[in-house]
């Protein structure tokens, strides 16, 4: 066995682990650190360079074992997001790439659902649960519509701000 097929079969089980907690994530440099120690073999590489084509094989492993892809669970650090490299789960899954960073943010939760729902995990509710954002994007994504609030709409009339019922006070 090579390092690398050491390392996806630690990985398999790590992510098969996180899996068990609702809406549990785990972060790439804290999987490779995990992996590591877990698999007894080390390396002084960097996790970036070689924690995508481990992933490759643990992607591939659920397709052929037909359980939802488990690497959607691994995010970034600094963003909480997938990133790239959740394009080998679209790809062994025969998904066309998304080039669109909050789609592929989107997909990738609902995996996770799928995911957990796969591992029956803890705190997942009766209804089967939702789809949501890793953690860290989620926070960052509510902290930005609140700074940044949706302009409102206005009447094409007359310009006035429309009520929410959409219908304007002054042309109606």
């Amino acid at each position: 066995m090579t390092d690398r097929e050491v390392w996806a079969e630690a990985a398999y089980k790590i992510l098969g682990g996180v899996a068990g907690n609702y809406h549990a994530v785990v972060e790439y440099s804290q999987l490779g650190d995990e992996i590591q120690a877990l698999s007894g073999v080390t390396t002084t590489r960097p996790v970036r360079s070689w924690i995508g084509s481990t992933l490759e094989l643990v992607a591939d492993r659920c397709v052929t074992e037909g359980i939802p892809p488990l690497t959607a669970l691994v995010v970034r650090k600094d963003t909480g997001m997938v990133g790239e490299t959740y394009d080998v789960v679209l790809t062994a899954i025969g998904a066309d790439l998304i080039p669109d960073v909050m789609q592929r943010e989107k997909h990738a939760a609902q995996s996770r659902l799928q995911c957990y729902q796969w591992a029956n995990a803890e705190g997942l509710p009766p209804d089967g649960g939702r789809a949501a954002l890793a953690p860290r994007l989620a926070a960052s994504t509510a902290r930005h519509a609140k700074l940044n609030p949706a302009p409102a709409k206005v009447c094409p009339k007359c310009n006035m701000a429309l009520l929410p019922t959409g219908v304007c006070d002054s042309c109606y």
